[in-house]
């Protein structure tokens, strides 16, 4: 279907690392089904050959797709667990929404976490006999949040690292940038049905790695890139504004609806951040603590202090700390 990707880990043992996750991918099972409203939803899943293993479900951000997911689910699967990944509506290989394709778009966020549902109720659960685990990254997260906030028993601990709760404005106030948006997007519906992009955004472009803002680890962003670039079926460019004011919209209700999260939940936070809010996990973590003290230890994200958004796409240094945290957190919840 696709290649391989080229390298895989920073290792004295590259070659052979390259050929075993090679080896790997080639035994999983990649599949799709209908989500709502008729929706192509295409998954990978890695079933353990010891029949007690846990599963646990990787949940990408947006614009990912489980291609890009080989190595982490090598890695996680080594560890002993069978391995899940769902590629959302509107990006990976899932059903696109709108005529051109590159543009970021979901009619409602909830589509998402509906979607998951549906994958764990009729295919996760299909192979396991005991509740799975998440994995989540950035807007993964927050959709892994609603979930969880919606059946608060289908979970048993979840990871998410660099979650989408907020988003960076930079150094425009946060009240600000929501009224740009919502004001774009009244401007769009105004004028056309089709939706538009956000100020700035615009179809697939790759970035140098001197400007990227997501990984400081050349080899594994050249990886990733390059996975995009030889196939563009799984390409996204930016934002719709309905898209921002959906995510908007859900963030805010994950903040109203912290009470009813019951699942352990550990947060992981690039300390370099500059995509999502810091502050935003900052504030959920003490929040969630105070109502739910196995999570979020101490009530604060545990943060990796000089990572960029990408913990799982980035330097050795940073990305162990984020692996062997994630790993120990559901290990100490099997």
């Amino acid at each position: 279907m696709t290649k391989s990707l080229q390298l895989n880990q920073q290792t004295h043992n590259e070659s052979q690392l390259v050929s075993n996750i090679a080896n790997f991918w080639r035994q999983g099972t990649f599949a799709s089904f209908e989500g709502i409203k008729s929706i192509d939803i295409h998954y990978a899943c890695f079933i353990h050959k010891e029949p007690k293993c846990p599963a646990l479900i990787i949940v990408p951000g947006r614009s990912e797709g489980y291609l890009k997911y080989q190595e982490l689910a090598f890695n996680l699967y080594s560890q002993g667990f069978s391995i899940f990944i769902i590629d959302h509506r509107g990006q990976g290989l899932s059903g696109r929404l709108l005529p051109n394709s590159n543009k970021g778009y979901v009619e409602d966020f909830q589509d998402y976490v509906d979607d998951l549902q549906s994958f764990i109720e009729n295919t996760v659960d299909h192979h396991c006999t005991t509740k799975p685990f998440i994995l989540a990254h950035s807007m993964g997260g927050a959709i892994a949040t609603r979930l969880m906030q919606d059946s608060p028993n289908m979970i048993k601990a979840a990871v998410i690292s660099s979650p989408m709760l907020g988003f960076n404005s930079g150094f425009l106030p946060q009240a600000i940038a929501k009224s740009m948006v919502t004001i774009k997007l009244s401007i769009n519906k105004l004028f056309s049905k089709t939706p538009w992009y956000f100020w700035g955004q615009k179809d697939y472009a790759l970035t140098a790695f001197s400007k990227n803002k997501l990984s400081h680890c050349e080899l594994r962003y050249k990886n990733f890139t390059d996975l995009y670039e030889d196939n563009s079926k799984i390409q996204l460019g930016g934002v719709t504004c309905h898209w921002l004011a959906q995510s908007i919209t859900a963030q805010a209700e994950i903040f109203s609806k912290i009470p009813q999260l019951v699942t352990p939940i550990l947060l992981l936070q690039a300390g370099s951040d500059s995509i999502v809010s810091k502050q935003a996990q900052d504030d959920f973590c003490q929040q969630l603590h105070a109502m739910q003290p196995q999570s979020c230890p101490n009530g604060i994200p545990s943060e990796i202090e000089g990572a960029y958004h990408e913990l799982f796409f980035e330097l050795d240094r940073y990305r162990d700390i984020a692996l062997q945290q994630a790993v120990a957190w559901f290990k100490l919840h099997l």
